[in-house]
């Protein structure tokens, strides 16, 4: 399993290389997150140990139980990227140091409250259901950039950073890239309007990244094709 880890790393890299080379791109560009659901913490390690500087988690339970059984040395960045009920947000800035799945003025002014209560700034993402699909999470295409002003309006403690995208599940390359582009788009408006940096789009994952680093991700959230299947 260990030399598994880290073969696959290198053709996840590799992966990365070639879709940036094609599209005028560095790989440094492109920060790969590790998603490790369902994976123990030893396989958390061991991504670590061969360059993963990044983890994503989807659940806050996984993501305290794993911090919570971390047996010290260098740790990685802890992103929390899976949908975060209000009632759980207090556990998640415990462990987590971002949220890439803001997707409500209400989430947004929770956590706010408690980032500012713990005296410290959140970087966050906002979530985007650029495909439409009814299973997935996140705020309405038309309705990410009002989402963006409220939160720079009332939420003092957060520090928005770009935003995040789930490719669709159907429709190939083509109607996942339209996917991706839209989130591009909604993106430099956001960037026009606000004059913010907003330096970060997350899309792609392990089915799809390559398009998605051609489309501008700047954030890769890999899992299956590190780890291998969920378990």
């Amino acid at each position: 399993m260990v030399t598994s880890i880290r073969e696959n790393l290198e053709i996840v890299r590799e992966g990365i290389r070639k879709a940036a080379a094609l599209c005028g791109r560095r790989e440094e560009e492109i920060l790969l997150v590790a998603v490790t659901k369902t994976r123990p913490v030893e396989d958390v390690v061991e991504a670590v140990r061969c360059g993963v500087t990044s983890v994503g988690e989807n659940r806050v339970q996984e993501l305290l139980e794993k911090r919570a059984l971390w047996p010290g040395g260098k740790e990685p960045e802890w992103r929390l990227i899976g949908h975060l009920q209000r009632n759980k947000a207090r556990k998640a800035l415990s462990a987590a140091s971002t949220v890439d799945s803001v997707d409500s003025p209400e989430l947004a002014a929770v956590l706010s409250r408690i980032a500012a209560e713990e005296g410290r700034t959140l970087p966050v993402l906002l979530e985007v259901n650029t495909s439409g699909e009814a299973s997935k999470h996140g705020v309405a295409p038309e309705k990410a950039e009002a989402l963006l002003h409220g939160i720079l309006e009332t939420c003092p403690a957060l520090r928005p950073e770009g935003f995040m995208t789930i490719g669709p599940l159907t429709g190939g390359e083509k109607e996942v890239r339209k996917a991706f582009a839209l989130l591009r788009t909604i993106c430099e408006s956001a960037r026009e309007s606000t004059g913010l940096a907003l330096p970060e789009l997350s899309m792609g994952m392990s089915g799809d990244f390559y398009w998605a680093v051609q489309e501008g991700s700047t954030m890769v959230r890999i899992g299956s094709s590190i780890f291998g299947a969920r378990r």
